[in-house]
């Protein structure tokens, strides 16, 4: 039986000519330390080889203050250490608008844009993604905004995270530039992607796909559930024959769908980024992967 085995080469992301690495870096706790700690990070980050690196205005806050804390540390990096910055593909993403839960008008997203480029020091991103689908703004309006962004040259690649399927269709219909990216929650734990046709528009489209919280949360690693515990130990069985720790071969199981889904990895711990590159060392065969699939579920394949 064929294996699937994961590669660190870089691949496109979507149709917007910029390659990134297999394995993103979110920053969404990157915050509250001082800049030669964040610095340090970042470096581990690229001996990694990992490129992309994902942040957002709204990470940093804690329901009370913090918004931008977490692109403002990062261009205190960039001041410190200015080369950094064009080894990276820089991603941010706006439109949570605390208290009001989100704003996707023209208006805000162009302040929230020019925001984020004044936090993080730089005259351009390299991705610019809607954070969560605003109900309230019409797709026409988004998508003349993320145009306007692009012409602008503040913006080289668009997306959004967290819209259905049917949210992204709507917008990209309307739009003269591909999404580039989508970004919704995929783990073991989380599968819906899979079967609620959103993986498969993107793969018919060539949009990148780009998981959060690849590790359910933590779940992954310390599970209370009995569903839980059955992904984490057919996550085992396969760590066990490939020499690696769970939480590779959770990354790995994600990254073996044809999707080629991109997990974000929000370890802010030096030593847990060096271990990314165990990642490549694992193997799956279709019943070791469906065998996760399945636990997941919790019943069989019909």
């Amino acid at each position: 039986m064929s294996e699937i085995a994961l590669t660190p080469d870089p691949r496109p992301l979507g149709k917007s000519g910029i390659t990134v690495g297999p394995i993103a870096w979110g920053m969404w706790r990157f915050a509250g330390v001082e800049a030669r700690q964040g610095r340090a990070l970042v470096e581990a980050v690229f001996e990694a080889g990992i490129t992309l690196f994902d942040t957002a205005d709204i990470y940093g806050f804690d329901g009370s203050g913090g918004f931008g804390d977490a692109e403002a540390l990062l261009g205190e990096v960039f001041a410190e250490a200015p080369g950094l910055r064009e080894r990276m593909v820089l991603a941010t993403k706006g439109g949570i608008t605390p208290p009001v839960p989100y704003d996707s008008g023209r208006d805000y997203l162009m302040r929230a844009l020019d925001a984020s480029l004044g936090r993080l020091r730089v005259e351009q991103v390299d991705l610019y993604q809607i954070h969560r689908p605003d109900i309230l703004a019409h797709p026409q309006e988004v998508a003349r905004t993320l145009e306007e962004m692009i012409a602008s040259g503040k913006v080289r690649a668009i997306g959004v995270s967290n819209h259905t399927t049917a949210q992204s269709r709507a917008l990209a219909a309307i739009l003269s530039t591909p999404l580039a990216t989508q970004q919704p929650e995929f783990s073991p734990l989380c599968t819906a992607p899979m079967t609620d046709g959103l993986f498969d528009a993107a793969m018919a489209s060539d949009t990148a796909i780009l998981a959060w919280s690849p590790l359910g949360g933590g779940r992954i690693a310390a599970p209370t559930t009995d569903r839980e515990r059955a992904v984490a130990a057919a996550l085992d069985v396969v760590a066990a024959k490939s020499g690696v720790g769970r939480t590779a071969a959770a990354y790995s199981w994600i990254m073996a769908h044809p999707a080629r889904a991109i997990p974000i990895v929000g370890t802010q711990n030096a030593a847990r980024i060096a271990e990314l590159a165990e990642v490549y060392r694992v193997r799956w065969s279709r019943q070791d992967w469906y065998d996760v699939l399945v636990a997941s579920r919790g019943e069989k394949l019909p």
